[in-house]
């Protein structure tokens, strides 16, 4: 099981927030750094305001040199899917071949409203998420001296040079997730080099794997092709007060977060890491809310990763 840190920056994080927890995961051996993209906090004030998530990324592939990067996940409602592609590429290639893309359809409508961007019903916000994923993944593809057609509904794109290219020769790996029961995991077996359930026990984690690797079969992909993943906010203490403490501290009770997260003492926070395991996750996003607490890392990584295999 890999482990990887997720952050939520619009909650209120400097880019030096986030640049001293990314080089303090890469230190410590997580799998990668990765944040939301949101212009809009979700309850306290959210100061010092939002920043941008592929500039921060920008940044962050010159400030760190092995940890890999990306979105859980960007919204195709934020932005055109030509200028993304050309954006995440060129992180792409300042990282080095670190970086991943997290895709989604969008949900938030109030930061919608409060950035001026437009917010269609939820059928056309799964059309055009569909169609951002056939013109961005059809532009890396495309051979270098070729041109990129698409003749979609929103994004028609004529004759492109679809440039730039990604290092990571197969293109960046796109992430798709989700738990609707037919179009999400459509879109992952036909787009994606992994499939992320978030914020769901593990008995549904196994049950939308499930639906994804029979729409791999569907459409004749070998499902172990893809990677499957899951997404928990964590609260670990190396004892109960421990855990009080830090729970405290975002805002949330311990016993809820042991319900609904992945919190508690060691033992308890590795029994549930090995129950997302046993439902064929490969990979755990650990959502970590509180920035400033570098030392949770360092628990998880002596406590817990060493422990997870």
């Amino acid at each position: 099981m890999e482990l990887r840190v997720f952050t939520e920056p619009q909650q209120g994080a400097t880019y030096d927030d986030l640049l001293a927890v990314a080089r303090t995961a890469e230190e410590l051996g997580f799998g990668g750094f990765f944040r939301s993209d949101h212009y809009l906090h979700m309850g306290g004030d959210g100061g010092p305001g939002p920043t941008d998530a592929w500039t921060t990324l920008a940044g962050l592939a010159r400030d760190t040199s092995t940890i890999r990067l990306g979105t859980l996940v960007s919204s195709a409602t934020f932005r055109l899917p030509g200028p993304l592609a050309v954006a995440v590429a060129g992180v792409d290639q300042m990282s080095g071949g670190r970086v991943e893309l997290g895709l989604g359809a969008g949900w938030f409508e109030a930061e919608h409203a409060a950035y001026g961007i437009s917010f269609p019903g939820v059928r056309e916000r799964f059309d055009r998420l569909e169609e951002q994923l056939a013109v961005i993944t059809g532009l890396w593809r495309t051979p270098v001296g070729r041109t990129f057609t698409h003749e979609g509904r929103f994004y028609p794109v004529t004759d492109s040079p679809a440039l730039a290219k990604p290092v990571q020769p197969s293109g960046v790996p796109v992430i798709v997730g989700g738990h609707g029961p037919r179009r999400t995991p459509a879109l992952a077996a036909r787009y994606a080099a992994e499939f992320n359930a978030a914020f769901t026990s593990p008995q549904e984690a196994a049950r939308l794997f499930e639906g994804v690797q029979r729409a791999c079969l569907d459409i004749g992909r070998d499902p172990g092709t893809l990677t499957l993943s899951a997404a928990q906010v964590l609260c670990l203490g190396q004892d109960e007060a421990a855990v009080r403490r830090r729970a405290a501290a975002i805002g949330r009770e311990p016993d809820e977060l042991r319900a609904n997260g992945l919190a508690g003492t060691p033992d308890e926070v590795l029994e549930k890491v090995q129950s997302f395991a046993s439902a064929g996750a490969t990979r755990l996003y650990l959502q970590v809310l509180d920035l400033s607490d570098l030392e949770h890392l360092a628990d998880v990584a002596r406590l817990v990763m060493p422990k997870v295999g």
